[in-house]
């Protein structure tokens, strides 16, 4: 089987990415949904995120209240590095299951749609990295529309993500997340076919 890393820096484009390849009947594997299951109340990472920054970052109804949760983690590297050392593994721990899962149905190619995946080290599951590019007057941008994020916020969001620069460096292939939306999914289908024969 084939693991495809899919990765890009906040508001790139990826997301579109990611839903084309699952149009086109690709397996993809969202860290982002993943890592909302691993901190529901109850769950281990849940438990470690409670011990480790008090129930300032809980709602009244145990969940996480990932806004100040958020606030913290990207004004503070600290703080974010404890966040992702606690949630990275079970993350992890569910990506190898479910790579397992689809093996063992038969596929012969599967997406990890991993925002981080270069900055944690998952890249080490993937056999090629494919980075959704943008540059960050783009990301400020649609940021901006997006999260309804003032510019400055905006920005910090982008810092806290290895930049697109070193990110291409280790790119394997790289989609134009500027492109005419037309255009970025053709060169999608493109890459699809290709790897998917």
């Amino acid at each position: 089987m084939k693991i495809i890393g899919l990765t890009g820096g906040i508001a790139s484009g990826k997301t579109t990415v990611a839903t084309h390849l699952r149009r086109l009947g690709a397996p993809v594997l969202d860290a982002d949904v993943i890592a909302r299951q691993v901190v529901e109340p109850g769950q281990q990472a849940w438990r470690e995120i409670r011990q480790t920054f008090g129930p300032g970052v809980f709602l009244s109804d145990g969940k996480l209240d990932r806004a100040a949760l958020g606030a913290l983690v990207f004004a503070d590297p600290t703080s974010r590095q404890q966040l992702n050392q606690i949630v990275h593994p079970q993350v992890q721990a569910v990506f190898q299951r479910e790579i397992e899962r689809l093996r063992a149905a038969g596929h012969r190619l599967v997406v990890l749609d991993i925002p981080l995946l270069l900055e944690t080290g998952m890249d080490c599951m993937v056999d090629e990295v494919w980075v959704v590019a943008a540059d960050e007057a783009t990301q400020v941008q649609r940021l901006q529309l997006r999260d309804k994020l003032d510019e400055q916020a905006a920005r910090s969001r982008i810092a806290a993500q290895m930049s697109l620069a070193d990110k291409l460096k280790r790119a394997d292939q790289v989609i134009d997340g500027q492109a005419e939306l037309e255009v970025m999914l053709q060169q999608v289908e493109q890459l699809w076919k290709e790897k998917s024969l």
